[in-house]
């Protein structure tokens, strides 16, 4: 048997292409690699290359690359675990949403706070890398273990998910930002508007798992006070709900709830 070449050291025969600075780098990476695993030239059960390889590859940053990484587990292409490394799951995507399908009306109200998160929350995030002290620390650390216990016990983590991103509003210490959170509340995150009834709840924790993994990467930034980091990786966050959510304008109506 014919033993399969390492695709680290392949990386110059995959085609890949370094990025142009323009538009998210995350996004041009992203694209790459998926094409390369759904066209086969990276096969299910493969090892991806590194993170470091990827970058000089790449010629991007870690946070690029981890960010990337993150959207390919979200399509249900590659799962990581700790000693191992990133693996390729399937050649062909199934992203994990939370719902069925959801009311028209509730999909843009949910489309309508995400576009007015995405106009602050990326600055706030850079901001709190800049200004934080070692309460905020503390605090953003205590919510970020909140959201991770609330997944841990299949709750959909709303109000953890709100103090999470409140914590950080708080760290920027511009008071405008902590009372725009403030008067946003807990429905703002997309989560609270949806109805039990359409949740599916396998796909609601993969989901999850996405939404965690993406905030420890924010948190990671905002402590390194990584500001650049830090704006990239929480507007890559609410870009990705955002995408993501606008798919159900599209769904069929009248499409079965079928569970998964």
């Amino acid at each position: 048997m014919t033993k399969r070449l390492d695709v680290t050291s392949q990386l110059t025969q995959l085609d890949i292409h370094r990025v142009a600075r323009q538009g998210s780098l995350s996004v041009h990476v992203a694209d790459q690699l998926e094409s390369l695993i759904t066209g086969g030239k990276i096969a299910v059960g493969q090892k991806m290359p590194t993170e470091n390889s990827l970058c000089d590859s790449f010629g991007v940053s870690r946070t690029v690359i981890r960010e990337a990484i993150t959207h390919l587990k979200s399509l249900g292409l590659v799962e990581t675990r700790r000693g191992v490394g990133t693996t390729v799951l399937r050649s062909t995507a199934v992203e994990a949403r939370p719902a069925e399908r959801i009311n028209p009306t509730t999909v843009e109200d949910i489309l309508h706070v995400l576009e007015l998160r995405l106009t602050l929350e990326p600055a706030a995030a850079e901001f709190a890398a800049l200004r934080h002290d070692d309460e905020d620390r503390t605090r953003i650390k205590a919510r970020h273990a909140a959201f991770i216990k609330a997944q841990a016990e299949k709750s959909l983590a709303r109000v953890e998910d709100f103090e999470f991103h409140h914590a950080i509003a708080r760290a920027t210490h511009n008071p405008f930002f902590e009372q725009f959170y403030e008067q946003l509340s807990p429905s703002g995150i997309p989560r609270a508007k949806l109805l039990s009834i359409d949740i599916n709840p396998a796909a609601s924790e993969r989901y999850l798992e996405r939404v965690q993994e993406e905030h420890a990467y924010i948190l990671e930034a905002i402590l390194s006070r990584d500001a650049e980091a830090a704006r990239e990786t929480m507007f890559q966050h609410l870009n990705r709900s955002r995408n993501m959510y606008a798919q159900y304008q599209h769904a069929e109506p009248d499409e079965p709830n079928t569970k998964r």
